[in-house]
């Protein structure tokens, strides 16, 4: 159903929460030291040359050295970045990087944040934050479609001013994946990600970014994942969101949580796999050194199970198949672990609502 419109904490092999869920994403240690890929930063001020703005000067007042930084391997400091899109934002008075045809005036990103603290919930929160950035843009929509399990927040740029706007539509969804994971203290884990886009120069960023599925040349940009995050509450404070937006840009340069989760790292085994008939929980257990036990208990903390993840990853591998290849409904129903192919069609009907064959001939036409 489509409805209207209405941006670590890091785990120990216990599965502990080592940091103050109240506080910005801590960085670990070794990806601070890699930093942000400098073309994806370069990427992020074409709105700014278009505007006329002295790049290269931008650049050195946030102590980033435009030749060393033009190099195809280099990398930027995140408070380096952080400096950079501040003065950015300071020189065109536009939260947006001079990418919207509609200037976001500073504060403007604060507002929405403001504006969405009272919902009750995720979904109302993200209807909320679309109506709020439909009503200060003129070629910017956000919007929450919601389909069986499966909820996906799309990104729409007009691009009124013509721009190379990949990486602004990547920015902004990584953005509202982030700020919203921090409203409900919990990290949202994608199911994939559709990108309106080809692959990027500074496409190993995508992992730091994305850490699921990508799946290119889409229709739209989306982000998806299940509907059960959609009935989380939000839990945090007006105090809480003010000391958040203090620390911005820098908070949101990096994921709220690492997806070091034992839901995480079991999703990303499963992905790895073009066929997971043969995994199991006691496999699965085994090679995250923990007992079959102490990984349910663990899976029930993060508010997952065994059966809710290999039905994720089942689901997007099944989907992923019949839209892209030719591979025969049985042969699928085989490799994802199915006894038979009538117990396939029944739990794809479950998750889309229609049978293999009927979703295959609807992306065909």
């Amino acid at each position: 159903m489509e409805t209207d419109f209405q941006p670590g904490d890091s785990l120990d092999d216990s599965g502990q929460d080592k940091t103050n869920s109240a506080e910005p994403a801590k960085l670990h240690r070794g990806y601070q030291e890699k930093g942000i890929l400098a073309a994806a930063v370069h990427a992020h001020l074409v709105g700014a040359r278009a505007a006329g703005i002295d790049c290269e000067q931008l650049l050195r007042e946030a102590n980033i050295n435009p030749a060393s930084s033009a190099a195809a391997d280099a990398r930027i400091g995140r408070e380096q970045v952080a400096r950079l899109l501040r003065k950015l934002w300071d020189q065109l008075a536009d939260e947006s990087g001079g990418y919207l045809a509609r200037t976001w005036e500073p504060g403007t990103f604060a507002m929405m944040g403001h504006a969405v603290l009272d919902c009750p919930n995720l979904r109302r929160a993200l209807l909320r934050s679309g109506r709020f950035v439909r009503m200060v843009s003129d070629d910017l929509h956000i919007k929450l479609v919601e389909d069986g399990e499966e909820a996906r927040l799309v990104f729409h740029h007009g691009n009124k001013k013509q721009l190379p706007n990949q990486n602004f539509v990547e920015s902004l969804s990584v953005i509202w994946l982030r700020f919203f994971s921090w409203l409900i203290d919990r990290t949202i884990l994608l199911e994939r990600v559709h990108l309106a886009f080809p692959p990027p120069d500074y496409d190993e960023e995508y992992n730091d970014m994305f850490p699921c599925r990508l799946y290119f040349h889409q229709q739209e940009t989306a982000l998806v994942f299940n509907t059960r995050y959609l009935h989380m509450p939000l839990v945090r404070d007006p105090q809480q969101l003010s000391e958040f937006l203090s620390r911005a840009p820098e908070c949101l340069l990096t994921q709220y949580k690492s997806d070091n989760s034992f839901t995480g790292r079991i999703r990303r085994m499963l992905q790895s796999h073009n066929s997971i008939e043969n995994l199991s929980l006691d496999d699965v257990a085994e090679r995250l050194f923990t007992s079959p036990q102490t990984l349910r208990r663990r899976l029930k903390d993060e508010g997952n199970s065994w059966q809710d993840i290999k039905d994720s990853v089942r689901r997007d591998m099944a989907m992923y198949q019949l839209k892209q290849q030719e591979t025969a409904v049985a042969e699928i129903a085989e490799r994802l672990g199915f006894s038979e192919p009538s117990a396939f069609n029944r739990a794809f009907k479950k998750w889309t609502g229609l049978a293999p064959g009927a979703y295959r001939e609807k992306f065909r036409t």
